[in-house]
């Protein structure tokens, strides 16, 4: 039986973390989706949803078994519907652990029928980028921060274009 990961997240934008974790997770798995969700709590998203599945689909693009799907919803609505899937989330930190933990039980319990939820599994970061997070680049970008080293070299053009970083 074939298996199929789900590593959602927002990607606004997507980082070296990022697609350190979803070469590592392509590698594990039969099938990695890639799961780009509208966030409606970010009121001022770096690149709007689509931006973001392109720039996704556009770093991804050499990975033969890694696709990029939007969603909105329940995040276990949509691992549902891939049949067979577990999740995948990456841990950078200790506090990181906490939340996910809590949301990957949360999603077994919201998930289960006759007590058999969908599983987590959580991925931890290479050291070499523990430091690096979509608030982090965000948070440089605007302080005209160099981000070469932090984001994929067409996310970092598509920062350009979009006169995020010069």
């Amino acid at each position: 039986m074939a298996v199929t990961a789900v590593y959602p997240g927002s990607f606004d934008p997507v980082t070296v973390g990022h697609m350190d974790l979803i070469r590592r997770a392509a590698g594990l798995f039969d099938r990695l989706v890639v799961a780009v969700l509208v966030n409606s709590e970010k009121k001022s998203p770096l690149f709007s949803f689509d931006e973001r599945v392109i720039m996704l689909q556009d770093a991804c693009k050499n990975i033969p078994n890694v696709s990029v799907e939007r969603f909105e919803g329940l995040l276990v609505d949509f691992v549902r519907s891939k049949k067979d899937a577990v999740i995948i989330r990456g841990l950078r930190e200790l506090m990181d652990f906490d939340m996910e933990l809590q949301m990957a039980q949360v999603n077994r319990i919201a998930s289960g029928v006759s007590g058999e939820g969908i599983e987590t599994l959580f991925l931890p970061t290479d050291p070499k980028y523990s430091h690096i997070s979509s608030s982090v680049v965000r948070e440089y970008a605007r302080y005209h921060v160099p981000l070469k080293e932090f984001v994929p070299e067409n996310v970092l053009e598509a920062m350009k274009e979009k006169g995020i970083v010069k």
